[in-house]
């Protein structure tokens, strides 16, 4: 009898991890009066705060296009976090949170949404005193992908940037989108789309523009590169066996870098700095690597590493490189990485998502985020459309021109009229303009973890501004209130104080105004003290 109860123990002993593992922490969060909440998913900016009701979110299966950090904010000044990807859900009113992981509450970081943001910031995402490179806050960018789609060709890249600069548009950085290179995991330039690569760079750089180039993680299989990678052993592995695991992505199925390998990565960031010395190329666009897509069972060099680590070291490769830009990341708020948000459709709701889901990134660490492309990011809601909403394009030009940063896409010299072509480039201007003050909240935010793009209730807590998302704070001087629907009038809210607007009028709040918005303005409004 003595011998079984032994035995059983070990037994018990040899399972608890396993067993353990299995443990589900789940908590339901009362909410305080008047209290909502923010967090999780950049992606669900537009139903932030969280009403009574949201569908379950997983972070360790999905990213829904953009960044994932496992953090709450309340309005009444609590937080949540975790080092670990967790799932959650909102039923009538009641935040519940499940982790694999541990038992998650919430933490007093103060009164209100800022106060949380603050003490979680400087608790577990500290700023990093570190900005990505100065003209990505100063100068309008621009990418090739709707333009170009897959036929990205030295001819047509030279004649977008041509046509940007003749018609009045500041010159700014530059990025060359998928499929230059001649397949995944190589970083040459297609010999037959592009005869001679450095001087096409050459002649970027001497038109002012700086040049960056799309990059993945994949590599196509059955490739040169592919059995070089495989015998090194820096390529994915499926789990439980020794097979190199192939992912299907959006473009196919591909093998991929193990970036938890430091070997891996190390030689990884050796292929980028030889194409950087071989065609002048300023920096990279690091793309892919989603949660969402790393959907199998993979053995990770790192032991403990899952797709939610995965995401994370994929986003971290882009530190080494000071003109970057990424889609998707786990955690790596307050890092010098320039995050943009996921590819929106050609359309006045995309144009509504972009102030709500810019702020939540702010309020998720990512100060240097950019908002998309102009007129939308997402190349299928553009096939096909014979004539365009010039309307909307020029408004969707406006929501960019005094955030953080602005990118240009479709070319608006091409799918506008002349005349709204230059209101257009007058707001690309404006963006420079302002590029002063943006650079300078950039550098407050390395410092103190403040965003630079500010919901309004983080402004102004406990002030009415809790549902407001058509309107937000560049910094802490300048009120912004973009037309988001067709039209030309609208209703701004402004918070105590006194305002004066950009045709000079001022205003003393709190007051709620109507306004006239002609196509040709954006109306915003500088704080005076």
């Amino acid at each position: 009898m003595k011998r079984n109860i032994t035995l059983f123990l070990m037994i018990a002993l040899a399972c608890l991890p396993y067993l353990q593992a299995q443990v589900k922490h789940n908590t339901v969060i009362e909410p305080l009066k008047n209290e909502r909440w923010w967090g999780g998913l950049v992606a669900l900016g537009h139903q932030m705060p969280y009403s009574d009701k949201l569908s379950m979110q997983d972070m360790a299966r999905n990213n829904l296009n953009n960044q994932v950090v496992p953090l709450m904010l309340s309005s009444e000044g609590r937080y949540i976090w975790s080092e670990h990807p967790f799932r959650f859900e909102v039923k009538d009113g009641r935040l519940l949170i499940y982790s694999d992981y541990e038992e998650l509450t919430p933490v007093v970081g103060g009164k209100t949404l800022k106060e949380a943001y603050l003490a979680a910031s400087a608790k577990h995402f500290p700023p990093s005193g570190k900005i990505p490179e100065e003209s990505f806050f100063s100068l309008p960018q621009y990418n090739t992908w709707i333009e170009l789609m897959y036929n990205q060709n030295q001819a047509d890249i030279m004649d977008y940037a041509h046509k940007a600069v003749a018609n009045g548009f500041p010159q700014g950085v530059f990025m060359i989108d998928d499929n230059w290179q001649r397949y995944y995991g190589n970083f040459d330039f297609k010999s037959e789309k592009f005869p001679d690569p450095r001087a096409m760079t050459d002649e970027l750089h001497r038109m002012g523009f700086k040049v960056m180039l799309w990059v993945s993680p994949y590599v196509s299989a059955d490739s040169p590169e592919f059995r070089l990678l495989e015998q090194k052993g820096y390529l994915l592995k499926e789990k439980g066996t020794n097979r190199t695991a192939i992912i299907h992505w959006w473009n196919g199925y591909s093998a991929c870098y193990d970036v938890t390998n430091p070997e891996a990565v190390t030689y990884l960031k050796g292929q980028l700095r030889e194409n950087q010395a071989k065609y002048g190329i300023d920096g990279f666009k690091f793309d892919g690597g989603d949660v969402g897509y790393m959907n199998g069972e993979y053995a990770y060099y790192e032991k403990d590493a899952n797709a939610n680590r995965f995401m994370e070291k994929w986003a971290e490769v882009g530190l080494d490189f000071p003109y970057n830009e990424l889609r998707a990341a786990w955690k790596l708020g307050g890092q010098a990485l320039v995050q943009r948000l996921g590819d929106k459709d050609y359309s006045w709701r995309a144009i509504q998502l972009l102030i709500p889901d810019m702020a939540a990134a702010g309020l998720m660490g990512y100060a240097y985020t950019c908002p998309d492309m102009v007129g939308g990011g997402q190349f299928g809601a553009f096939l096909n459309v014979n004539t365009f909403d010039e309307e909307l394009i020029v408004r969707s030009c406006q929501v960019h021109a005094m955030m953080p940063m602005m990118q240009f896409s479709v070319a608006p010299w091409r799918i506008l009229s002349k005349e709204n072509t230059a209101i257009c480039a007058k707001f690309a201007r404006l963006h420079q303009q302002m590029g002063g003050y943006i650079l300078e909240q950039a550098k407050l935010a390395s410092q103190t973890g403040e965003p630079i793009l500010r919901n309004m209730e983080y402004a102004y807590p406990h002030q009415g501004f809790i549902d407001c998302k058509d309107q937000f704070m560049l910094g802490d001087r300048y009120l912004v209130a973009p037309m988001v629907t067709s039209g030309t009038s609208r209703t701004v809210m402004l918070p105590k104080g006194r305002w004066k607007d950009d045709e000079g009028k001022t205003f003393k709040g709190p007051k709620k105004i109507t306004i006239n918005v002609p196509l040709d303005r954006l109306p915003y409004f500088e704080k005076l003290k």
